[in-house]
């Protein structure tokens, strides 16, 4: 009945999106053994009481305020436990703040599951969190990810929104380099009812809608300000997409094939000692990333993207958050 019955600890989990990566977790069938962590008593209580109204069959499902408890003996983690996002906040604005968070996450990982087999980051944002997560845990990169698959859904539903045809006609849809409003918004690859994107914006129509390069333009920019967006819409931050593809990241962990880009630890000649999205794999082995392919636009919106988290990265080292690069591997051998 499920993927597997290994430990999943979801930490926020009084949160919205935590409470949904649990429901998910067991509605999905992915694993029957849920430990949910908060530091909010009452209101994880309360969302762990509502999953055992669920009725889920042979599930085990346990909460506690307890990150040493939560923690031990997990072979899996996804957490959202950092601040929310607000109307008018950038993810850059919960940088210090969540940087804290993580590095905690990645000390409490190291003091009590150091065999952890995978690690999903959420909370914003998510390309620094999830790398200062990497780094004090002592993991291998392979086993720390963040979500970057909002980025790339959202594009698909707006070119499915512009043509009006059933979003799973949008294929090849691709967002890579930081999860923000700097993001690279590829066109390279991407087609619309089997019509290449790229010969879309040459004058062919789809549905007998064309599009200009104006209204391209206007599509990526509402793609990096998805997020943004919902908050307008419902007074918070997404949390049933978040959920959900987190929660199919570690299916794709588990032998279930994932589409969408990962976030993932980079470093060759190209970038350096960063977490960002890239075209990834799942597996046993954890997330393995490759380059990307695109267009030279496309391609020099990733490099522009990475110069923008690279800052940030460094912005976090000045905070005293990250260590210098040059100490990285004292921390963590694997990054030596």
């Amino acid at each position: 009945m499920y993927l597997t019955d290994e430990k999943v600890a979801v930490l926020g989990a009084a949160g919205a999106i935590g409470s949904n990566l649990a429901q998910t977790l067991l509605a999905s069938g992915t694993t029957s053994n849920v430990a949910m962590y908060d530091p909010f008593e009452k209101g994880l209580q309360g969302a762990a009481e509502e999953i055992y109204h669920c009725g889920f069959e042979n599930a085990d499902v346990t909460w506690t305020t307890d990150i040493s408890e939560a923690l031990t003996g997990a072979s899996y983690i996804i957490t959202s436990g950092g601040a929310p996002r607000k109307e008018g906040m950038t993810r850059e604005d919960l940088t210090r703040d969540n940087a804290l968070i993580a590095k905690q996450l990645g000390m409490d990982i190291k003091a009590n599951c150091p065999d952890c087999k995978f690690v999903i980051v959420i909370f914003n944002p998510a390309d620094i969190t999830g790398l200062t997560t990497l780094v004090y845990s002592g993991l291998s990169p392979s086993r720390v990810s963040t979500l970057a698959a909002l980025d790339s859904t959202r594009l698909q539903t707006a070119l499915s929104q512009h043509f009006g045809i059933l979003q799973s006609k949008v294929a090849g849809c691709k967002t890579y380099g930081g999860h923000g409003e700097s993001m690279a918004v590829f066109k390279g690859g991407t087609s619309i009812d089997g019509v290449p994107l790229q010969d879309v914006l040459k004058g062919k129509s789809v549905n007998g809608i064309s599009m200009s390069a104006d209204e391209w333009k206007a599509i990526q920019a509402h793609v990096k300000g998805g997020g943004a967006k919902i908050i307008q819409l419902r007074g918070r931050s997404s949390f049933q997409s978040p959920a959900q593809q987190s929660v199919f990241m570690l299916r794709g962990v588990l032998g279930q094939p994932y589409p969408w880009a990962c976030g993932s630890y980079v470093s060759n000649e190209h970038f350096d000692k960063i977490m960002m999205g890239m075209p990834a794999t799942l597996s046993s082995e954890g997330v393995k990333w490759s380059m990307p392919d695109g267009t030279e636009e496309d391609l020099e919106a990733l490099k522009d993207s990475y110069e923008h988290v690279a800052a940030l990265r460094d912005q976090t080292i000045s905070d005293g958050v990250l260590p210098p690069l040059t100490d990285w591997g004292k921390h963590n051998p694997n990054l030596a």
